[in-house]
């Protein structure tokens, strides 16, 4: 038996050609809709961006090893304004100045009392908490000794050194939050301009 040219060897097409092309129109879409809902359900189950970042400010806070500068050196050193009572005079290296990718802003910190006494301390300031660490003290000839204090204490407002207060107040955090680089920090310290008018109201 012989088949006509153009038509197809297919029986169901030889015998009604509308059912079979109706019955591959139905596979096709058949199949289609399969693939897009195979999408539809990955969609769902990847992650957006913002389900991402809603899960990173649910992760647990780790800090970073905290790395000592070198010694301060007085050309170096940011004086601030603590109170007119106070019996010490202090300042920031600004060279050790820095703010971490834990949030940290980490400092050397230099005190002075009246008769010429000289304190030196590698600190933290973690605005979030609002709350100081001393991670180690400074010798005279340029090491640094660790504190046993090595933990996350509230910044005291009413005490009467109050000089993590200001700092972090006046100079390093606003609304809890980081204030700027260590460069824009450094600036404020020079500059004398606080981020408050005044840290008289703690």
């Amino acid at each position: 038996m012989y088949l006509k040219a153009g038509l197809s060897s297919n029986p169901l097409a030889s015998r009604d050609p509308l059912a079979w092309r109706s019955r591959a129109v139905a596979r096709i879409l058949l199949f289609t809709g399969s693939v897009v809902l195979i999408g539809m359900v990955s969609a769902s189950h990847a992650q957006s961006p913002i389900d991402e970042d809603f899960d990173d400010q649910h992760k647990p806070w780790q800090e970073i090893a905290a790395q000592f500068p070198a010694a301060p050196l007085e050309e170096n050193l940011l004086p601030f304004d603590v109170s007119a009572t106070t019996a010490q005079s202090f300042a920031i290296d600004e060279k050790s100045l820095m703010v971490g990718p834990d949030g940290v802003v980490r400092y050397t910190m230099v005190a002075k009392s009246l008769s010429g006494a000289k304190t030196v301390s590698y600190e933290g300031i973690r605005c979030q908490s609002f709350e100081k660490k001393l991670y180690a003290f400074g010798h005279a000839e340029g090491s640094w000794s660790r504190s046993r204090r090595d933990s996350w204490e509230p910044i005291a407002r009413n005490a009467a050194n109050r000089q993590h207060a200001v700092l972090a107040m006046d100079y390093l955090c606003e609304n809890r939050v980081v204030a700027g680089n260590a460069e824009k920090m450094a600036e404020r310290i020079r500059r004398k301009r606080p981020l408050n008018s005044r840290s008289d109201h703690f």
